[in-house]
């Protein structure tokens, strides 16, 4: 056997974790074993816009994945009523367990019954993986118990009575309800191997956080960043034109409670810097958009919050024109200068030039621009946005979602042969890769996507304030950049859409991606651009809402390319029809699960209102797909290939066992 020096330098560390033949040969065994497991069951998210309920039940439901299985398994044995319930108690074990006790006679057998069912759906949703991979899973009060259930022997006559034996104990010392709740969300945990999200966590709904915190402890878990993402993450950085976008998104949709309950940001300082200057401004174009919120339940507002909230919109928005237009004039190779408009606005007439094109101003009360210097913050202004800084950058909350944003998320992914991103791969007009300048070269979309990816990582993380300030200017031109691959448009019209009636004006063009991602040549250069296989691959999309009631598929180019934003968010189900998607890739194949609007976490816990899901089977596997065919099998094979070449070391006396750890 010829090993160079480099290959025996990387077979004695790797000694260390298998120090015997036995060790490795063990461990070869193990992971050839695996990879004839079939592969886990991917879920695919995307565009959830804050709408945590219906994001937290669809993680609980499994996308409806856990009732189908439970109708599959209990045909006979359960009234379409009982299944019903049996499945809100597993969504819901501590909320719906003690309603549930309320209605049964004998608690002793309602116990022992419903305990046999969670050990046989179990066993079910475990079989993917194995003892070790459930082990992992299982909660430390009950995991030798839950084993040992988990892995009857129901044909050994012997074994019966031992595990009758443990269910009764398990009653008669009173510790069933803790059982049933954790075995309920054991079969939550296993039900989803691994969880993508395609972007956009954040704005339009109330708890971007608590999808935060759900997804900070989730046990397997990637994410695409999207624009909606990308600004927040600009914000904790301490990004001041983000830090404006993010709050002016808020008091637009009188949507503060990620702010100030999520991650305790006090808006106090703009409160009071605008009903000082805006006291007596009507703000009537600064409106809070309350339809939407409404939609989400919260509480009606007085006048004078709704006044105030106009005001603090108004001033916010002020500051963040000025802001966005230092980025530009730092930056020119953004190319963005269309959107410089302040020193476009004669005050005298009140009236805007627009691409030579002049048009009369709704709003032209602006008390905090100078017309010499229209860019330039007011020493209050800026006293506001340096406070703001502050409390985006020491919310200490914000500052750990952030950090996880960039631990598990990307620009893009690779997974299991798939390519997932947010939003689009800019093109021209012909449907040709646009050129991407930045920082003084011209990229393809693949390692322009790289990276920016890389500047966005500098902005948070650099320690050199240069190089800090250049990767948040980044991720601002990706929220708002014509070329920006997460947002996709020809420019974001803040100005227009307050300050101007003209609707043509308001137009904000879709990258010529969305015409081009419908034919099959252009997806297939697109996996090609990322290395994949165009044969095999798929391209999973979100961003832009599928309009299904006016007949449009989330399938596009003959199924190479899915879409799957349906409207998670409330704000966009008139448009959609729907409430989102779930796409599952387990190894049968692909499914696409399109989700009813949920009413609410109590309403699916009381009335048993589970989310009503249309599940589509968009292929299926010839052959069941193993873990072998997959990223993880890859790994394991190259690991055996690195083990066999050790096990040759030990056995030919290039390397020698080391007898302490045997």
């Amino acid at each position: 056997m010829q090993i160079d020096q480099e290959q025996l330098r990387y077979l004695q560390l790797l000694a260390k974790s298998y120090p015997t033949i036995q060790a490795a040969s063990t461990e070869i065994i193990n992971l050839n074993a695996q990879m004839q497991l079939p592969k886990g069951t991917e879920h695919f998210l995307s565009d959830i816009h804050g709408e945590y309920e219906a994001f937290l039940h669809v993680l609980r439901n499994s996308s409806g994945s856990i009732k189908r299985k439970i109708d599959e398994n209990f045909t006979n044995s359960l009234t379409d009523r009982e299944k019903l319930n049996f499945a809100t108690l597993i969504y819901y074990p501590e909320k719906k367990l003690p309603l549930i006790l309320q209605t049964v006679d004998d608690e002793q057998e309602w116990y022992r019954i419903t305990l046999f069912r969670l050990i046989k759906l179990c066993r079910i949703v475990s079989s993917k993986y194995t003892r070790a991979g459930v082990r992992a899973a299982l909660p430390s009060d009950f995991g030798y118990v839950i084993e040992e259930l988990l892995h009857e022997q129901e044909g050994i006559e012997n074994k019966q009575a031992y595990y009758q034996s443990i269910v009764e104990t398990i009653i008669s010392i009173g510790r069933a309800q803790a059982f049933i709740i954790a075995m309920a969300k054991l079969i939550q945990r296993l039900a989803i191997a691994h969880l993508h999200i395609i972007g956009d966590i954040y704005d339009r709904g109330p708890g971007a956080h608590i999808i935060m915190d759900t997804l900070l402890n989730y046990h397997s878990v990637d994410i695409q960043w999207g624009n909606h993402d990308i600004i927040w993450m600009g914000a904790a950085a301490g990004s001041a034109a983000c830090i404006a976008n993010i709050i002016r998104i808020a008091l637009r949709y009188a949507n503060m409670e990620t702010l100030e309950n999520g991650y305790a940001i006090s808006l106090l300082p703009l409160a009071s810097f605008a009903m000082d200057v805006y006291n007596n401004d009507l703000c009537a174009e600064f409106k809070p958009k309350l339809p939407d919120q409404r939609a989400y339940g919260d509480e009606e507002y007085t006048e004078n919050e709704l006044r105030l909230m106009a005001q603090m919109q108004k001033a916010i928005t002020i500051m963040q024109l000025k802001l966005e237009a230092q980025i530009i004039m730092r930056r020119p190779h953004f190319e963005m200068q269309d959107r410089l408009l302040l020193d476009k606005i004669n005050f005298d007439k009140q009236r805007v030039k627009i691409n030579g094109k002049t048009y009369p101003l709704l709003d032209a009360h602006f008390p905090t621009i100078d017309p010499a210097n229209p860019y330039e913050l007011t020493e209050r202004e800026q006293a506001v946005i340096d406070r703001l800084q502050i409390s985006f950058m020491h919310s200490e909350k914000l500052q750990q979602h952030t950090r996880f944003l960039f631990s598990e998320g990307s620009m893009y992914q690779v997974y299991n042969g798939n390519l997932l991103y947010h939003g689009c791969i800019p093109m021209d007009a012909k449907g040709d890769f646009t050129a991407l300048p930045l920082d003084g070269q011209v990229y393809r979309p693949r390692d322009y996507m790289n990276r920016v990816e890389q500047f966005c990582r500098q902005g948070y993380f650099a320690a050199d304030p240069a190089q800090k300030e250049h990767g948040q200017d980044v991720m601002w031109y990706l929220w708002s950049g014509a070329r920006s691959p997460l947002f996709g448009k020809s420019k974001m019209a803040t100005f227009e859409r307050y300050f101007l009636a003209e609707k043509e004006t308001h137009a904000e063009e879709k990258n010529p991606y969305y015409q081009f991602r419908d034919r099959v040549a252009t997806v297939r250069r697109i996996l090609t651009e990322f290395g994949l296989d165009p044969e095999t691959a798929r391209i999973i999309n979100g961003h832009v809402p599928v309009r299904v009631k006016r007949g449009e598929s989330p399938i596009k180019a003959d199924g190479q390319l899915l879409v799957i934003d349906g409207g998670f968010s409330k704000a966009y189900q008139q448009q959609t029809g729907i409430a989102g998607y779930t796409l599952i890739h387990n190894s049968y194949g692909f499914l696409l699960a399109a989700h009813e609007p949920f009413q609410s976490t109590q309403a699916a816990i009381e009335k048993e209102a589970d989310i009503h899901s249309r599940t589509n089977i968009l292929d299926k596997n010839f052959a069941r797909m193993r873990v072998k065919d997959t990223d993880a099998g890859r790994e394991f094979q190259r690991r055996i290939e690195e083990l066999n070449l050790l096990l040759a070391a030990y056995r030919t006396g290039l390397i020698k066992e080391s007898p302490a750890q045997r």
